[in-house]
């Protein structure tokens, strides 16, 4: 029974999770307050490196260009600050192992960091306005941070 149920359920999922990163950057597009679920996204494609899933890998890349097609954003660079914190930090946090909420929490806190600081710097060396900062980044940041937790 549980098998059959199994097997019935997946393709479900599957189709949600394929609804999700499809239509969700084109939401945030029309809805300003929805998060954007960066770090998120970036700490699934870290656990995807990490564990060898490449189904993870290739959820959030589809993600992270879909976001970035549809917020005009530079091209690749949610992705680029992803790696950039699995290869510079994500290894240094070994130290949080018996932890279970430390080092999701500092994945996430790592990742939108290092995404902000690159776009700024993006903003500052091409004198462009990509994004404003205000009150909707912190309430993205934090809503990253509920969602790591819960997962």
């Amino acid at each position: 029974m549980d098998k059959s149920y199994k097997s019935l359920t997946l393709p479900f999922i599957w189709l949600s999770v394929l609804l999700f990163i499809v239509f969700y950057p084109m939401l945030i597009s029309i809805y300003v307050f929805l998060p954007l679920l960066i770090g998120v996204m970036g700490y699934i494609l870290i656990q995807g490196i990490e564990k060898g899933k490449t189904y993870y890998i290739f959820i959030a890349i589809i993600y992270f260009v879909n976001l970035e097609v549809n917020l005009s954003l530079p091209f690749f660079l949610i992705l680029i600050s992803s790696l950039l914190v699995y290869v510079l930090f994500y290894h240094s946090l070994i130290y949080f192992n018996e932890c279970m909420i430390c080092r999701p929490v500092l994945s996430v806190l790592l990742i939108d960091a290092v995404y902000l600081g690159s776009l700024l710097s993006y903003d500052f060396i091409f004198q462009t306005n990509s994004i404003v900062l205000d009150n909707i980044l912190l309430y993205s940041l934090i809503i990253d941070l509920l969602i790591v937790v819960m997962l």
